[in-house]
């Protein structure tokens, strides 16, 4: 059996959907979900999924090995993040090598970066008038949105579009590709 764990920050839709994804499956259990935001919804979500749950500090989570103890605690053999806006410490990138992975509502290498998440994203790509965006599914490293891109596709981007429309596009690409992306990773 792989046991994944997911960190979030915020909302916890993409958490949610690669949960429900994987639910029927056996061989998959989502072991964990973690928050660096206490009152972010994904842990509500969680609570409601019965899935365990970690809220960490800064501190914790780039000091201590308290994050590495309790993934190793619940077994977890693949991290995903999902909406999870920390760069990860090297203690947590030497324990899972390999083994992290992230999506970004872009096609990187274009809109990436320390800063570049969410809508802010969206509203690069409509100020610069793109005529397709989409998803990055990539592997972790030292740095942000840098790793190893394991998959990309596009969606086209309409003069008339506002950026709530891309997010829109961009959160059923998401949805769609993510949790699959994820399976065939494991």
């Amino acid at each position: 059996m792989k046991r994944l764990a997911i960190f979030a920050s915020g909302s916890g839709s993409n958490a949610e959907n690669i949960a429900n994804y994987f639910k029927g499956k056996p061989e998959f259990e989502i072991s964990a979900i973690l928050s660096n935001n206490p009152s972010a919804f994904v842990l509500s979500r969680a609570k409601r999924l019965n899935i365990p749950t970690l809220v960490f500090s800064k501190s914790e989570f780039k000091e201590t090995d308290e994050i590495i103890n309790f993934l190793a605690e619940k077994k977890v053999d693949f991290i995903v993040l999902a909406g999870f806006l920390w760069l990860l410490p090297l203690n947590l990138l030497r324990k899972y090598p390999n083994s992290i992975v992230n999506i970004h509502p872009a096609l990187l290498p274009k809109y990436g970066g320390k800063g570049m998440y969410g809508m802010k994203v969206h509203e690069a790509v409509i100020k610069n008038k793109e005529k397709e965006s989409g998803i990055t599914i990539h592997m972790i490293n030292e740095n942000y949105d840098e790793g190893k891109i394991v998959f990309q596709i596009k969606c086209n981007i309409e003069t008339t579009d506002t950026a709530i429309d891309v997010a829109e596009k961009i959160h059923q690409l998401e949805y769609e590709f993510y949790p699959k992306i994820i399976e065939q990773l494991l």
